[in-house]
């Protein structure tokens, strides 16, 4: 089979907007949106690809850019390598070079257009934080409440409400006085539980747990939803398989030494970037993590960090 390595980018302008552009009609899936970018020549760096490709393309010349995601995909009769990094600043102003459509969109309108089958984690990775942070043990549902307020002040934008200990009842009553915190739209709440998460006003997903996605990538269910889906991965078997049912993103743990779980076995930023490589959906490092591991992970290929106790 045929593979192709592409370079693409995510472009952002002074108010976090992204270009995008449509194909031309008589291309190979026409039509469709895309982001920037066009095929590595033998031999040539995948960042000089990429700054060529915007100024043929847009007449831009990128000046600041950072890895964001690379993607394996395979179509019936060739296999792509999409390696994706997000332009932070550019010199020129961006326009169709080549007659192609171009415009500025929100992350959130995003998924208003269509794009290829392989831009959807792209898609995906362009809409999420770095960040993701993971709530720790608390005294009761106040000390919650101030904490995961004092996150969304901090400008955490995805929240993960963990709390094992609770019952089911009181897990839903911390979840209600929860909700009123993220009713402006700027953070999202992210629940454990059942699937009927999904279905709840407020909540904008649900993180499943390793055993969860196991059993219901077993069944052969899969998510079609517009709300988060997020996995819990330590393994390329997990990370496929939460591809598989349809998850907006994962976490690979425990990546380093954690004190939540000091008796696992730490994969390790070698074998997590390895494993990432392979990975067809955006991954967040998770395990030991720190404000000052959020530029390894993203060197390693990860969307990001996920963290309780450094920023709980």
């Amino acid at each position: 089979m045929k593979r192709i390595h592409v370079a693409a980018a995510v472009i952002l302008d002074q108010n976090n907007n992204i270009l995008i552009a449509r194909r031309p009609l008589d291309k190979h899936m026409g039509g469709l949106w895309e982001f920037p970018g066009g095929k590595v020549e033998p031999d040539e760096k995948v960042t000089d690809a990429l700054c060529r490709e915007l100024d043929e393309e847009l007449g831009i010349r990128p000046s600041k850019f950072r890895p964001l995601i690379r993607i394996h995909h395979n179509y019936p009769d060739k296999s792509v390598l999409l390696d994706v990094w997000t332009v932070i600043s550019f010199a020129g102003e961006a326009h169709g070079r080549e007659g192609q459509p171009v415009k500025w969109v929100t992350p959130a309108e995003l998924s208003l257009h269509d794009f290829p089958a392989a831009n959807r984690p792209i898609v995906a990775a362009a809409q999420l934080p770095q960040k993701y942070l993971i709530t720790g043990t608390f005294a009761d549902i106040h000390e919650l409440v101030s904490r995961v307020s004092s996150a969304v002040e901090r400008q955490f934008s995805m929240i993960q409400f963990r709390a094992p200990w609770l019952s089911d009842s009181e897990y839903k009553t911390c979840v209600e006085a929860l909700l009123p915190l993220f009713s402006f739209g700027a953070s999202q709440l992210i629940v454990k539980g059942d699937l009927s998460w999904l279905d709840r006003e407020g909540v904008a997903g649900l993180h499943m747990t390793s055993a969860q996605l196991q059993e219901w990538h077993e069944q052969g269910w899969s998510y079609a939803g517009e709300k988060l889906l997020i996995a819990s991965c330590h393994n390329k078997k997990q990370l496929d398989m939460a591809a598989e049912v349809g998850a907006s993103c994962t976490t690979l743990s425990p990546v380093q030494n954690t004190a939540s779980h000091p008796d696992a076995t730490p994969l390790g930023w070698e074998q997590a970037q390895a494993l990432i490589e392979q990975a067809a959906l955006p991954v967040y490092c998770l395990g030991g993590m720190s404000e000052e591991s959020l530029c390894q992970a993203i060197d390693v290929g990860a969307q990001g960090v996920a963290a309780i106790s450094r920023w709980w």
